[in-house]
């Protein structure tokens, strides 16, 4: 029986000795889109106001601290400029959602508005199919959410 030199023997010791390390699940981006509703009530119409409130992307800090959304962008497939909405000082709450509506209103904490107007042209989300992109403030992609279907109002995208 031949004998190991003891470097090898003291190296096959310490490998059998060591676990193998756990393989990690991708993790959960700390700002995540939840739901884009994509056909809203009364539409198509003129674009009024109402049910250009009536589409929306929501998304929610799934941290357990706030998170600063200054500089964060949200936009659909186009490469449209008017189709990039970048939020201003706006802190989103541990484990809360906002709702970004593409019409105009008053922001409040949990709801936000693009402050889009004109007409049909006016709507961000397509009726058939689209994806909704969130980057952070460098422009990395955060999260995203698609849809292809015209037989509901809505995705919801967890």
């Amino acid at each position: 029986m031949r004998s190991l030199p003891l470097a090898c023997a003291v190296a096959l010791a310490a490998a059998t000795l060591v676990p193998a390390l756990p393989v990690q699940a991708a993790a959960t981006p700390s700002l995540q889109i939840t739901r884009i509703w994509y056909n809203s009530p009364g539409s198509p119409d003129f674009g009024a106001n109402s049910s250009l409130n009536g589409e929306y992307i929501q998304v929610k800090n799934t941290t357990r601290r706030a998170v600063s959304l200054k500089g964060w962008t949200i936009r659909d497939e186009t490469r449209r400029s008017d189709h990039i909405y970048t939020f201003g000082a706006f802190t989103l709450g541990a484990g809360r959602t906002v709702t970004l509506r593409t019409g105009k209103g008053r922001n409040t904490s949990t709801t936000r508005y693009w402050g889009r107007s004109g007409g049909t042209l006016a709507y961000i989300w397509n009726q058939t199919r689209d994806t909704g992109y969130l980057r952070d403030p460098r422009g990395k992609l955060v999260d995203s959410c698609s849809y292809n279907s015209s037989r509901v109002e809505y995705v919801n995208c967890v």
